[in-house]
């Protein structure tokens, strides 16, 4: 008699199958470029620049970027730039005719060629940014794979609005200071003087009202930017991933005039007790000390320049540092690939004043040791995360771009305009 079956809640099932984790390599970025090597190269560069009355400038630009990229490597493998000379030479003409042809218009006194000249200005300049980008992108290679930026013409545009609405902002500026600039009163100026209207606090509020929005407008065209650059860029079909938000580069912004303040706050402090320190001894020359005191007066003119140079300098370091690390720490490439950065502001701001004496020291010759110092900073901080492994995602990769007609397009727009 055959043994009955067991019931089916009674029967023994299968535990499912645990999914296999896809392994994550981390690959941290490397520069193996030295400030010696990279000596030689600038040192050609500028006198050559020099010899050809600046006309050398596009090659000098190639042979620096082709330099940085080689010594770049990516997961081992270095960076390549593939720029045609002809196009960077030809967007360099270009600038050099508009250029002169500009300040042809503004010497000649022609208002009405340099009003155009502006308004066409405005109105190219989204065009101009996204030719650049789709340019250099399409110049760079990694294992045989070339980056590119497909944003449309309508995108770029719709992201460079804060550029007109700055525009409205000083035309509302210009027509309410018109219209709060008080009459002056008949003869106020005496016989043959200029009659000056008045400033009021209401012109003083506006005036600053229209330096906060153009301040809020420069923040977010960078953002913009930055973020569709990201967003519109592929490598294969495989497009970038974005994090960051508008306000966390209103914080870095914030932070970076913190910074100018109290760099100011200490120039200032260094100024005036060196002029109170140099001009005590002169009290007791009685009136032979004028002339000196007249020179040592256009010295600190002069000295306080410099000084105003330095006050920005950390500022403007720290700003830099801080963009770089709130990039490469936030963005990707779809789900394949993550970066992170760990590089520290004050450190890069330390690093970039030594730099600046150096090179105030060197009458400019420590300028190239400096940028590689800069850059080596940078580049160290940076590590790839790709999930999967190099090899295996870079060969999905390259059937995707095999497959695709982005590299052809690529070739066939963008020049190097900006």
């Amino acid at each position: 008699m055959p043994t009955p079956s067991a019931p089916p809640t009674a029967r023994r099932t299968q535990p499912p199958a645990t999914a296999v984790p896809v392994e994550i390599e981390a690959h941290p970025v490397q520069f193996t470029g030295s400030g010696r090597e990279y000596f030689r190269v600038w040192i050609v560069n500028v006198l050559l620049s020099i010899l050809t009355l600046g006309f050398y400038t596009p090659w000098a630009r190639r042979r620096t970027a082709q330099y940085f990229y080689g010594h770049t490597l990516v997961a081992h493998s270095p960076l390549e730039f593939t720029a045609p000379q002809k196009r960077m030479v030809f967007g360099f003409v270009v600038l050099v005719v508009l250029t002169l042809a500009y300040q042809i218009a503004v010497n000649t006194g022609q208002d009405t060629a340099v009003a155009l000249f502006l308004v066409a200005g405005a109105a190219l300049a989204p065009l101009l940014w996204g030719s650049a980008m789709r340019f250099r992108l399409s110049a760079t290679r990694w294992r045989g794979l070339r980056l590119q930026f497909v944003a449309s013409w309508r995108e770029v545009y719709r992201a460079s609005w804060p550029v007109f609405a700055l525009a409205l902002v000083w035309i509302g500026v210009t027509y309410g200071l018109d219209a709060l600039t008080p009459p002056v009163p008949e003869g106020a100026g005496g016989a043959g003087a200029p009659k000056m209207p008045e400033f009021t606090p209401a012109m003083g509020g506006l005036l600053l009202l229209g330096l906060a929005l153009s301040v809020l407008c420069a923040i977010r065209m960078e953002y913009n930017y930055k973020s569709l650059l990201v967003m519109q860029s592929r490598l294969g079909t495989e497009p970038g991933r974005w994090k960051p938000q508008y306000m966390d580069f209103v914080r870095i912004w914030a932070a970076t005039v913190g910074v100018f303040l109290l760099g100011l706050l200490v120039v200032s402090a260094l100024v005036a007790a060196l002029v109170g320190g140099s001009l005590a001894p002169l009290k007791s020359m009685g009136g032979g000390a004028t002339l000196i005191i007249v020179f040592l007066i256009i010295a600190l003119l002069v000295l306080g320049f410099f000084l105003m140079l330095l006050a920005s300098a950390p500022a403007r370091a720290y700003r830099e540092a801080r963009m770089f690390q709130l990039m490469w720490d936030n963005i990707g490439l779809s789900q394949v690939a993550r970066f992170k950065c760990r590089l520290n502001a004050w450190r890069f701001v330390r690093l970039r004043m030594k730099n600046l004496l150096f090179t105030l020291l060197t009458l400019g010759f420590y300028r190239p040791f400096a940028r590689v110092n800069e850059y080596r900073m940078k580049a160290d901080s940076v590590t790839l995360h790709i999930k999967g492994g190099v090899d295996q995602v870079t060969g999905v990769l390259v059937r995707q771009q095999q497959g695709g007609v982005g590299d052809a397009m690529a070739d066939a727009v963008g020049l190097d305009l900006v």
